[in-house]
């Protein structure tokens, strides 16, 4: 029981980094605001792999790269975006149960939870930039959820055909 008390913290911190990596060194700026980045692959991951806890990883490693970015401002939203997404991607994909298809279910939860980072993004920038400037960034965060979504997709299959990893995804339990 310890042990995997232990194991969870680890790969909650071990996850936090990979989001905030994911997102700080692939961050190419948009013409408006913000950035696009890849780290929405590894909020997905995350919560695919540890749970509703993921949402955790999905928040802290992703605010993190935004304050150490530069976009400060953004911090606090993408907190509150990013812990939305993980969490609305984990109950979605549990409420798919009736779904045999485990490939279904990680698609239709990772494009549910990119929705909400575009539309999320979209009301943020809309309220502190005017909603036609914010509307400039919808097909950029739309690339980088389809980009996000399919990294997370492809990740996720090759570590449930190893033997060796699959121990280790707890939300398919």
């Amino acid at each position: 029981m310890k042990n995997q008390k232990i194991q969870k913290i680890s790969l909650t911190a071990i996850f936090t980094a990979l989001v905030f990596c994911a997102t700080y060194f692939i961050a190419i700026p948009m013409p408006a605001f913000g950035y696009v980045n890849v780290g929405d692959a590894f909020v997905l991951l995350s919560v695919w792999l540890l749970g509703p806890i993921g949402f955790i990883c999905a928040g802290v490693g992703s605010a993190l790269a935004d304050l150490l970015l530069g976009y400060a401002i953004y911090a606090p939203a993408t907190f509150v975006i990013k812990a939305l997404m993980a969490i609305a991607s984990f109950f979605i994909f549990k409420a798919l149960k009736i779904f045999k298809n485990n490939t279904l279910k990680f698609i239709i939860s990772s494009l549910v939870a990119e929705l909400i980072m575009v539309l999320g993004y979209f009301l943020f920038e809309g309220i502190l930039y005017g909603f036609a400037p914010s509307a400039l960034n919808i097909p950029f965060n739309l690339v980088q959820g389809a980009l996000s979504l399919a990294i997370s997709n492809i990740v996720i299959n090759i570590l449930l055909a190893n033997k060796t990893t699959k121990k280790f995804i707890l939300i398919i339990e």
